[in-house]
Order: C-alpha cells, then sequence, then structure tokens
C-alpha cells in the first residue's frame, strides 16, 4: 500500500511552481517521465530531510547533482524515480520552471 504524499503548493503560476512535498514511510515513485504539452520542463529539487532508510532519488540524467541532495533536471525528457522510504519520512522542496 502506497502512503499519502503531503504537497503544499508555496507558489504556482503557468511557468513557475514552488512546492514542499513530503513523503510517508512505504511510498516510493515509480520511474517516470512527466509530460509537458510544450516548452521546456526544469526541476530544482533540494530534499530538506532524508529518511533513514530509503527514500533515494535517481534520474536517467542531471543537470546538477550536490551531495544526492541538490538535484537539477528535466523531468520531461529523462526517467526518474524514488526508492521505497523504509523508515522515517522525505521531505523536498521543489521548484519547478516550464520554458
Amino acid at each position: 500500500m502506497m502512503a499519502n504524499v503531503v504537497n503544499k503548493t508555496i507558489f504556482s503560476s503557468r511557468v513557475f511552481s514552488v512546492n514542499l512535498v513530503t513523503y510517508q514511510e512505504n511510498h516510493r515513485v515509480m520511474t517516470h517521465v512527466d509530460p509537458v504539452q510544450q516548452g521546456r520542463y526544469y526541476k530544482f529539487n533540494v530534499v530538506i530531510k532524508q529518511p533513514h532508510v530509503g527514500g533515494v532519488f535517481t534520474c536517467k540524467k542531471y543537470i546538477i547533482n550536490l551531495f544526492n541532495r541538490v538535484y537539477l533536471f528535466r523531468p520531461d525528457l529523462y526517467e526518474h524515480s524514488v526508492t521505497k522510504i523504509q523508515s522515517d519520512k522525505r521531505v523536498l522542496l521543489s521548484i519547478a520552471v516550464n520554458i
């Protein structure tokens, strides 16, 4: 069973959005690509809280990967996923831009 994801929108417009996302224990994100209708889609994610076990983000190609906590990537072009969070939770600040 997948746990709930809490997604708090801090700001949202047609081009730019900022969200605080909390993934609970037992949640995972299957491998996928984020579709967009037009333009280039970028995500800048900062992991604020790492789970004790699991919750590892992987992406086929990163633009930036700093310390496995700060990522810039193209979710519209490259497959990405998060392994199952086995202990605690994962909290993420996600900034998305579609240009």
